[in-house]
């Protein structure tokens, strides 16, 4: 499986990104399709379009942190 760091994407590719997995992203941060800001279900602190995280084959958008990753492998390793 081959990795891509959203890092080193353009601001407007991960947009349309967030748009293809029924998101979009207001003020620099990942909102839902009501326009509410997506929280880091692991850590509770809202997803900036500057350090969200994506895991490939998923569509559960996380904040790239060491807390989050670690629970998110936890919780779907036998899926991945």
């Amino acid at each position: 499986m081959e990795y891509i760091s959203l890092k080193d994407i353009p601001e407007v590719m991960k947009q349309k990104l967030l748009e293809r997995l029924g998101y979009g992203s207001k003020d620099g941060y990942v909102v839902d399709n009501s326009g509410k800001r997506v929280q880091d279900k692991y850590v509770g602190i809202d997803v900036s379009l500057s350090n969200m995280l994506i895991f490939p084959g998923s569509t559960v958008i996380l904040d790239n942190n060491p807390l989050s990753i670690a629970a998110y492998l936890d919780e779907y390793d036998k899926e991945i």
